[in-house]
């Protein structure tokens, strides 16, 4: 069996050649011990840094956060942990991944372990500072990797517009805040006029891209605020917060405008494509959101009833 000096020979050598960050200070927060991947990454000896107090050595260190943290070591004689998830480094060290991981400096979990006598007391703190930066990286991969998925679920695949699934969900999101705070809400169905024809005469490609410029052409006449949706085969729903019916019938008209302003080439052929609309807005008896809806889709039927290329406002009783 090996002796005592071998044992401590031996875990000497795998405490200073591990690579894991080490460091150990007593109450007084001077550095008893640091290992060589302490040395390497801050680039100072551990001759240069032993026996100097932590935060005069490191004066870049969030001192009153971790001196609390440090106090509460030798109080409640407790393990203390924290993740690079919460605070990204203790220590800003550089590292060796590709700029292309979007990691400014190598994020570290950070472990604090009492050091404690043969009466319990804690005499010293044991840092271990371990390199998450490739867990940091790929977990941030993966959440825009997640977050562009969830986008694209969202979408219609043709005009890349909201799909009718999230502008249901965001017309209820708004339907109940309006409800809550007491604010207006209008909202706006419209479709394409004589599409069918379209598609007969040019064929379904044809109709494609029409719908693609007819949905540029709307998002391109709302606020930031609006939420703009492919409804069904050629109609759009547009969401519009604290909008009243007014504002909402100066919107739809302008959208009409822009729609039906410039021609659009079709196979060599200019053509002039119009939509009609219904608005209608929310009221004290407005029992749920998709009678919002419903009751925009009597205004639009109505302006098809009207002539097309128009917008009509619903009233109760149409």
């Amino acid at each position: 069996m090996p002796d005592a000096n071998d044992t401590t020979n031996l875990l000497n050598f795998i405490v200073d050649r591990a690579y894991v960050g080490i460091f150990v200070i007593n109450q007084k927060r001077e550095i008893l011990l640091w290992n060589q991947f302490m040395e390497i990454h801050s680039e100072r000896k551990a001759d240069t840094v032993v026996g100097q107090n932590l935060f005069e050595a490191f004066p870049e260190l969030p001192q009153k956060w971790l001196d609390r943290k440090i106090e509460n070591i030798f109080i409640l004689k407790n393990f203390s942990f924290t993740s690079w998830e919460q605070r990204p480094y203790l220590f800003k060290f550089a590292h060796n991944r590709p700029v292309t991981g979007g990691v400014d400096c190598m994020r570290q979990d950070c472990t604090l372990m009492p050091i404690k006598d043969d009466c319990g007391e804690v005499q010293y703190v044991c840092f271990t500072l371990f390199d998450a930066t490739d867990t940091s990286i790929y977990q941030s991969k993966l959440e825009k990797t997640t977050e562009k998925l969830r986008e694209l679920s969202n979408r219609d695949g043709l005009t890349q517009l909201f799909n009718r699934r999230y502008t249901e969900e965001a017309l209820e999101k708004e339907f109940s805040r309006a409800r809550r705070y007491n604010n207006e809400l209008s909202v706006i169905l419209t479709d394409i006029d004589f599409f069918k024809k379209v598609n007969d005469r040019h064929g379904h490609l044809a109709g494609d891209e029409v719908l693609r410029v007819i949905s540029q052409r709307l998002a391109s006449g709302l606020r930031g605020t609006d939420i703009l949706g492919r409804y069904g085969g050629e109609e759009f729903l547009v969401v519009l917060p604290e909008t009243g019916s007014q504002g909402a019938q100066v919107l739809a008209e302008r959208l009409r405008k822009v729609v039906q302003a410039n021609p659009i080439k079709v196979e060599g052929e200019s053509l002039t494509i119009n939509i009609s609309l219904g608005v209608t807005e929310l009221r004290s008896n407005t029992a749920a959101y998709a009678q919002l809806i419903a009751e925009a889709d009597l205004g639009l039927y109505q302006s098809k009833e009207n002539g097309r290329n128009c917008t009509t406002l619903f009233q109760p009783g149409l």
